[in-house]
């Protein structure tokens, strides 16, 4: 690289790393098991990006942050205390505890000694899982796949439901109806019009002086690991070359996969190294990444990308087929994000926890819209890799 590229570098602005890490969890913890550990500083910018994203207060940011530490911190214990009942769970904004669902009494009582709220529903989430494989199985073995004007599926936990979104204006499309008809007979199965139009991918052509490009695309850098960085699979290809933010020589995809999963790696060098980063594009000062606790549904959640720089919302939902026109990627988790193209394969974060690489979505950061994440622990493992942790 070249001086100005290593001044970069050294100051946490590189778009080599394109990564997305939030501040750090913040505010007191609400449990005493979790009240002794150390917490990272609280970043004022993410405070901030907070505040205009969720319409919060700063006290009420600091707080949820807080709440959802805790939350994070408690789910693994709760899902053990509730075994086979087990329904899922889910972070109450409202109430700012971690939500359990379970089916049996006697886990109810088991997981409320964990000091997680508890709601009693009819499936457990082996049964919901199972439904959502049903109708994974059924678009799968269909010649066409699931119709354009289906959305994708997922579970959700709060409606102990499997929930099946279309486009409103295409409801009454005879494939689309055909599709729900056979996708009812897979279980507990509700559908959902709310959408205006169908996800797509955020690549984007190549503009000068954004983080990352291969062909003639540009995307955005997810997060780094020993030996290179994870991004969207439909980005590139086993072998593609990549340029970085400069121009420069970076290297090349190490493996990717599109559709189906929507991830990759690619392994640099030629002057370049990696830094556990993630830049703020000056909305948010840059952030240090310290691990990939998951975050459960309901949490605060913030994207960076080289297009519309940094935007906050929250989880809306887990292990969703994307039905892309590319192909359906199963797996995927939704939040109320707003992306644009170009902003594909950068970072998704949530506290200083990566969480996963922007796949794709609908609408604007003009209008709104929600975004797909392919989460960061399954690339990791996929590839044997390491997340380069401050």
């Amino acid at each position: 690289m070249n001086r100005t590229s290593v001044k970069r570098a050294l100051g946490l602005r590189i778009e080599m790393t394109a990564l997305l890490v939030l501040g750090a969890w913040g505010g007191a913890s609400l449990t005493p098991a979790v009240a002794a550990a150390p917490e990272p500083p609280l970043s004022a910018g993410l405070l901030t990006a907070m505040q205009r994203d969720l319409g919060l207060t700063e006290p009420q940011a600091r707080e949820r942050l807080a709440r959802e530490r805790a939350a994070t911190a408690l789910q693994g214990a709760a899902e053990r205390a509730a075994g086979a009942s087990y329904g899922g769970s889910w972070f109450d904004a409202s109430t700012g505890r971690l939500t359990v669902a379970v089916t049996s009494r006697s886990g109810a009582s088991a997981v409320g000694e964990t000091g997680a709220a508890v709601r009693l529903v009819q499936h457990n989430a082996k049964e919901l899982d199972a439904a959502k494989a049903r109708i994974d199985r059924q678009a799968a073995q269909s010649a066409q796949g699931a119709p354009q004007g289906v959305t994708g599926w997922h579970v959700d936990p709060r409606a102990n439901q499997v929930v099946v979104d279309i486009v409103a204006s295409r409801r009454n499309d005879t494939d689309v109806r055909a599709f729900v008809d056979r996708a009812r007979r897979a279980g507990p199965v509700r559908v959902e019009a709310a959408m205006s139009q169908a996800p797509a991918t955020f690549a984007a052509g190549t503009v000068g002086g954004d983080p990352y490009y291969t062909g003639n695309v540009r995307c955005s850098i997810g997060f780094s690991v020993h030996g290179g960085f994870v991004t969207a699979g439909h980005c590139g290809r086993p072998g593609d070359f990549v340029r970085g933010w400069d121009g420069s020589g970076m290297g090349t995809f190490q493996g990717s996969s599109f559709p189906g999963d929507d991830y990759a790696y690619v392994g640099i060098g030629q002057g370049w190294w990696t830094v556990p980063v993630v830049l703020g594009w000056g909305t948010v000062p840059d952030q240090l990444v310290r691990g990939s606790a998951e975050a459960p549904v309901g949490a605060s959640i913030c994207r960076s990308g080289s297009t519309t720089h940094w935007h906050c919302g929250t989880v809306l939902g887990k292990n969703e087929t994307v039905n892309y026109s590319q192909g359906a990627v199963h797996q995927m988790t939704k939040t109320s994000v707003c992306a644009e193209p170009g902003d594909s394969g950068g970072s998704f974060i949530s506290g200083d926890q990566a969480q996963g690489v922007t796949s794709g979505g609908w609408g604007n950061c003009g209008g709104g819209g929600e975004t797909w994440f392919q989460p960061v622990n399954e690339i990791l493992w996929r590839y044997g890799l390491t997340l380069h942790t401050a």
